[in-house]
Formats: structure tokens, sequence, C-alpha cells
């Protein structure tokens, strides 16, 4: 579905299903160069089980007009922005990865109102990227797109551990990657790269935290995500262990059932 925000096309995938502002609301929120569909499976899941799901492509990426956003901050902004054109008032659920995951604990942290409760899946504080990943996405070279699928995954990938029959997911990442703007790569990763806010975002937080990380994660280990894991009240973990960074796609069902879960059981008393 297209919506517009700040004047710009912006898309949400929906599962085929009319918003609703009377139904409780998920947000997916992607990482640095990649779109909606890297959450096939979950955001279907919810569309299809009475939610509104609104699986978005940040400005820049995949159906949605750029320029891309230069900072995390700015995203979280964005977020907000598309939930009113939305026509979604009360609190949302927001599920990051990566990047998206930065993107909804600022959110959450500058606008509890507005959100019910946030998964982070694949992240870490900080989240920094290497100067040499960082220049060849600024010259938008194929190594760039080469490191962000190979580290994106966990070693066993190539060796036919997908999930999924008949998908390769080093090809479908690359197909994604291939698709951007020049600079938008470059943009997504400076952008978590610089992040600076990430402890104090994290002690903001007052809604529910689940934090999903891939045991084999390359990019982003659990253990660069432990001060944020401490850093929100009440904050849940959950490692799962065959994966690398790329979870919604190499532990596709792991990561559904630890998303049904958390976000059907009830809330906590205020």
């Amino acid at each position: 579905m297209d919506f517009r925000v700040d004047a710009k096309k912006a898309f949400a995938y929906t599962a085929s299903h009319p918003v609703d502002p009377e139904k409780p609301t998920v947000v997916f929120l992607h990482g640095a160069g990649l779109d909606h569909s890297w959450f096939g499976l979950q955001s279907r899941y919810f569309g299809y089980h009475g939610r509104n799901v609104l699986a978005v492509d940040f400005p820049g990426h995949g159906r949605s007009e750029g320029p891309p956003l230069a900072t995390i901050e700015t995203l979280a902004e964005w977020v907000l922005r598309l939930l009113d054109a939305a026509a979604i008032r009360g609190a949302a659920s927001l599920v990051g990865h990566s990047m998206g995951s930065l993107t909804a604990l600022e959110c959450a942290a500058r606008h509890p109102e507005r959100v019910e409760r946030i998964a982070l899946i694949g992240t870490a504080y900080p989240m920094k990227v290497s100067e040499g990943f960082l220049e060849a996405a600024r010259r938008n070279e194929q190594s760039a797109f080469d490191m962000e699928t190979i580290w994106g995954h966990a070693p066993r990938t190539p060796f036919g551990g997908n999930p999924n029959p008949g998908m390769w997911m080093y090809g479908d990442t690359l197909a994604r990657l291939a698709r951007l703007a020049p600079g938008v790569l470059y943009a997504g990763l400076k952008a978590c790269n610089d992040y600076a806010a990430g402890i104090e975002s994290a002690r903001k937080v007052r809604s529910p935290a689940l934090f999903l990380l891939g045991a084999r994660d390359q990019m982003t280990p659990p253990k660069a995500a432990a001060a944020l894991v401490q850093a929100v009240p009440g904050a849940r973990s959950v490692t799962l262990p065959a994966s690398g960074h790329s979870l919604m796609a190499e532990a596709p069902d792991g990561v559904l059932d630890a998303l049904a879960e958390f976000l059907t059981e009830p809330l906590p008393a205020n």
C-alpha cells in the first residue's frame, strides 16, 4: 500500500488487508539496504491473524521514494509520520532488524505513548561499521554488497543450509542490494555507525522489549547487544543458536514463534 509521507511515496506491505485503525498494529522496520520483504513470513502471519501490518520500505529503499534518511533519529520520526499517514493514532508494536532495531529503540524512547512494544532483531550498540565497508558503500562498489551479504549470514549458508527450499539466501540479498540507488546503502550504514544515543535512549524505553539475537551473527554478535539489553528496563533476550545476522531468513520459524509469543501476551499492568 502506498502512503504519502513528507510529500513522497512511502510503501508498506499490509498483507493484502486494508488498514483498520481499530485493530492492533505491528510495524516491521528493515535493515540498511534491504526492504519490507525481509519480513515476508513474519509480516504475512500477523496480517492474517487479526492485526494491521505495516512492513515498511524506508525512504530510498524498495518502493519508497528517496532520498534515504541520514540518521537514526530522522528515521524514528519518519516512522511516526508514517503511522499518522496510515491513520494509526494509538500505540503500535515495532519490530526492527539491524538499522531498523535502532530506529525502533529511538522511536520508543522519543514517543512512548505511540509505542506498545518493541522487538529488536540482530541489534548492537554501538553498531560500528568498518572504514573499509563504509568506503566501499560510499563508492557504490560491488565489494560493499558482497560484504553485506557474506557477513550478514552465518557461515553455513553457502553449504545448503537455507531453511526455505528453492531459495538462495546470498542471491536473494544481492538481488535486493543491486536494486538500490547509489548512496542508499552508505546512508544506512553511516546512520548506524554514527548513532550515539543508544544507552541513553534505551533507559527511556517504557514498553516491553524483546531482543532476538543470532548466536552466529558476525555483524552484531550477541555480546554486542548486552549493554542495550541491560539498559532497557525489564527487557528479555532470546538467542537463536544456528542463525547469523539475517535471522528472519535463516531462522524464520524461530523468529516467528518468539514474536508471536511476545506480541500476544498480556501487557503488564500500569
